[in-house]
């Protein structure tokens, strides 16, 4: 993996030289109803903005920090909503899984599969994810450095599925804390990995909160910005219609508005470094 050719995602090249691929959604499912009203509206902002898009939630939160969190409808009824909004809406789909035996029934229904950050090393699910077939959303851990996320590319890659894309999203820095160094940006496309940022887990207080990972919304504009200065092939945000309302990560969540303005400003950064197409 030394130089960074384009990969596949839904029906687009992403990488150096492309449009800057467009990751969006709530965290997670909070109803059919809720899912369908925010891939309407996601849809409609990003093609106003004429960027490639799919739209991004979780049928089920795992990894909350308690078991009192809100996780989700769950694997069977959560991929029969993502099947309906698929449908109905007219959107590629993405979701995570956190265990090999969602893995068929889940690429049965959504285009990209995400491997959750705390889970990127998991080699029997990075396997299975990417032997799906499906475009593979890789996480990079908060644990893990910007070169050693190349060994975990590699095991996807591997399968003879290269349609791997990598994302930043944040570091461990102390007890309930983020850090974002741009110098990984810069390092994992050295490595030929095609790389997303995640701006708003990125501001995640990871814990911070009584038993609740917090954040900082605030921030979330400034990292996008700066990752796009640095160089980033696409950008993952998670967007609710009223982000304090939020079941799962609304001190992480941009509202619609917020959203728009985001992606608004990482093209025009694209475009005055000459790193967005068209």
């Amino acid at each position: 993996m030394s130089t960074t050719p384009s990969i596949q995602l839904c029906g687009h090249k992403v990488g150096p030289g492309e449009r800057l691929f467009v990751i969006a959604g709530p965290d997670s499912i909070e109803s059919e109803e809720m899912a369908l009203r925010h891939a309407h509206l996601l849809k409609g902002i990003t093609q106003r903005l004429g960027v490639p898009y799919a739209f991004k939630c979780s049928y089920d939160k795992a990894n909350r920090t308690s078991g009192k969190s809100f996780r989700g409808p769950g694997l069977k009824e959560g991929l029969r909503i993502l099947d309906r909004v698929k449908r109905e809406v007219g959107v590629p789909v993405l979701t995570d899984v956190h265990e090999t035996s969602h893995v068929g029934p889940a690429a049965e229904v959504v285009d990209i599969i995400q491997i959750p950050a705390f889970l990127c090393r998991q080699t029997d699910l990075v396997e299975a994810v990417a032997r799906s077939g499906r475009g593979v959303n890789l996480k990079k851990g908060q644990f893990v450095a910007p070169k050693d996320i190349v060994h975990s590319a590699r095991k996807a890659v591997e399968t003879g599925n290269p349609n791997i894309l990598v994302t930043e999203r944040g570091s461990s820095f102390g007890y309930n804390n983020l850090v974002v160094d741009m110098r990984g940006l810069a390092q994992m496309r050295e490595a030929g990995l095609v790389v997303c940022m995640d701006a708003t887990h990125a501001v995640q207080l990871p814990s911070s909160s009584d038993g609740k990972t917090g954040g900082e919304r605030k921030f979330v504009s400034l990292l996008a910005r700066s990752a796009a200065a640095a160089g980033i092939d696409a950008l993952f945000t998670e967007v609710h219609e009223d982000p304090d309302r939020a079941l799962c990560d609304g001190p992480c969540s941009l509202n619609p508005q917020m959203f728009e303005d985001v992606v608004r400003d990482v093209l025009s950064i694209r475009r005055a470094l000459g790193h967005e197409a068209g």
